[in-house]
């Protein structure tokens, strides 16, 4: 997986187009040049500074033009050696411009092409730009595992090509949200990681920069703790999986989990890509995986199985006994060393109050803490992971079920019922992910189910997608600022494969990387389907099971 981005980026190509580009996300803004088009041969590329992460970016845009007989050679600026060879791209970060840490500059001119940012992240940024506008076709398919053996044997230069043309042309960019997620739940069926970082591949070339990780919930725990082993070696397996909607068992034992390692490896790899992992450990509900490994923070003290239907559980860890706590604390420890992200989620959504309704620990909490109801004890459990987590100066996000009851200080909500829950916490002052069933849940249909792959249920449409706003119309204006964007959610009760995966999430998290990115006047959802297509010609070549493709059949 390691150079697939690569790849993915170069088949960005396509060809002649009637439109002045094919980017996706939609640029704030772009000038088409009259200076004469740039020539990518015998090309330097200059840096004005020698960060290693600067270094590094030089690098991938070196390898990410592997048509060349020899990678290009990277060199600090040097005007004299510039003019000497008269042809070069130049990455530079300057602080003194007015641009957001995450925008760019790109122009390219018959001299050279620069790409200026303040960060190396918005460098990053504007690399994916331009790879999107470089003309370049294959002539040979190829497949993700040859390309990410780093040996990419079945490509070929059409007509011994030696040189690119890159039409000249301005870009000014930035995004609209400082936060553009993608959610993947692993918990009801897994995925490799191989698969996992090539979701992250994705998310990179169109800007996304948040991958939130859905690690633990009734179907399977998925992350290695090693205070706790009974986590992975009970709570991460299943006897069976309900077949349907809970229509029937098939019997088949199913699990696995991840290794810290390979959860740092993953976090490693989209950092890489300046993209921030956000892991979510459920509490208090969804809990029935955890409690089979370790019943005795449960209400009734079990037994338990790890869950093997869909839906919501009654079973919930128990909010009345401290050993709770100290086992959520000696997870969150070890959770907080393997990810650096600021945010920790803690779910907290779907949590049953039937079992504490009726635990005597649980009435004794109330009752001590001065409490009002099961409502404010759950508030209270959020709270206490909260300040837990400020000793590591994190922050947690929930979703908008913790609201009820009171919300804990600092926390963000992430509203998935609808839009009242971030409207509500953003009149208080909180941050907000914007992640409505409607249109956000990506694991709906799309099309007509009587001819889509079975799911979930619900309807939403790439132009639903596409259209969807983030930001409230009835939300007062001084507290549209706490809304920091929005977030595609993949939920997997019913998507089993990779395959199927691809299928659910593309082209429709594409849409929502837009949605993100682009200034509201610039979206057009004609304009969008135009380059849209020209992107499918690079999902073509790698085999992505994208929605629509005629080529590419599925059968989950």
């Amino acid at each position: 997986m390691k150079k697939l981005l690569l790849a993915f980026c170069l088949l960005m190509s396509g060809t002649a187009f009637a439109q002045s580009h094919n980017i996706i996300p939609e640029p704030v803004s772009y000038v088409s040049g009259s200076s004469g088009d740039f020539v990518i041969q015998h090309t330097l590329i200059t840096v004005n500074d020698q960060s290693d992460e600067l270094l590094r970016l030089a690098d991938f845009l070196s390898k990410s033009l592997y048509f060349t007989p020899a990678p290009l050679k990277i060199i600090p600026f040097d005007e004299g050696i510039v003019n000497k060879f008269g042809n070069s791209i130049r990455l530079i970060i300057d602080k003194k411009l007015k641009l957001s840490s995450e925008g760019y500059v790109l122009d390219v001119n018959s001299n050279f092409i620069s790409i200026q940012s303040t960060t190396a992240q918005g460098i990053f940024y504007g690399i994916q730009t331009l790879l999107q506008i470089i003309p370049f076709e294959f002539t040979n398919d190829f497949n993700d595992a040859s390309f990410a053996s780093g040996t990419p044997t079945n490509m070929s230069i059409p007509n011994g090509i030696k040189s690119l043309i890159v039409k000249s042309c301005s870009i000014n960019d930035y995004p609209r949200f400082s936060y553009r997620g993608m959610h993947l739940d692993v918990c009801r069926h897994i995925f490799p990681v191989d698969q996992i970082k090539k979701f992250i591949d994705i998310m990179a070339f169109y800007k996304m920069n948040n991958f939130h990780w859905h690690l633990t919930d009734d179907q399977g725990w998925r992350l290695e703790i090693k205070k706790y082993p009974l986590l992975t070696e009970k709570g991460a397996w299943r006897k069976s999986t309900t077949i349907g909607r809970n229509e029937g068992q098939d019997s088949i034992p199913y699990g696995g989990f991840y290794t810290q390692e390979q959860a740092a490896d993953i976090v490693a790899y989209a950092a890489e890509r300046y993209i921030n992992v956000i892991p979510e450990i459920e509490m208090p509900g969804h809990a029935t995986a955890a409690l089979a490994a370790y019943p005795e923070i449960s209400c009734t003290g079990g037994p338990f199985d790890t869950w093997t239907l869909w839906g919501v559980n009654d079973e919930i860890f128990c909010a009345g006994k401290e050993q709770t706590f100290e086992f959520i604390e000696g997870v969150l420890d070890e959770v907080v060393t393997i990810f650096p992200s600021k945010y920790i989620h803690i779910g907290g959504d779907e949590a049953p109050k039937t079992r504490w309704n009726s635990c005597p620990d649980c009435q004794k909490k109330i009752e001590q803490e001065k409490l009002a109801n099961a409502e404010e004890l759950q508030s209270y459990f959020v709270q206490r992971a909260q300040k837990y987590l400020e000793k590591y100066n994190r922050q947690i996000i929930g979703w908008d079920e913790i609201l009820e009851g009171g919300l804990a200080k600092g926390a963000t909500v992430m509203s998935w019922r609808g839009m009242e829950g971030g409207i509500e916490a953003a009149s208080m002052k909180h941050h907000v992910i914007m992640s409505p069933i409607n249109p956000c849940y990506l694991d709906y249909y799309q099309g007509d189910p009587d001819t889509e792959p079975f799911a979930i249920g619900g309807y939403n449409t790439l132009e639903k997608v596409y259209s969807f706003e983030p930001v409230p119309a009835n939300l007062k204006r001084k507290n549209q600022k706490f809304i920091l964007g929005a977030q595609g959610n993949l939920w997997t009760e019913y998507i089993s494969t990779s395959e199927h995966l691809e299928y659910m999430a593309y082209p429709r998290a594409i849409a929502l990387a837009e949605v993100n990115w682009s200034q509201t006047e610039n979206r057009n959802y004609n304009s969008f389907q135009s380059r849209l297509k020209k992107h499918y010609l690079r999902f073509d070549k790698l085999g992505i099971n994208y929605a629509g493709n005629p080529k590419l059949k599925n059968d989950d």
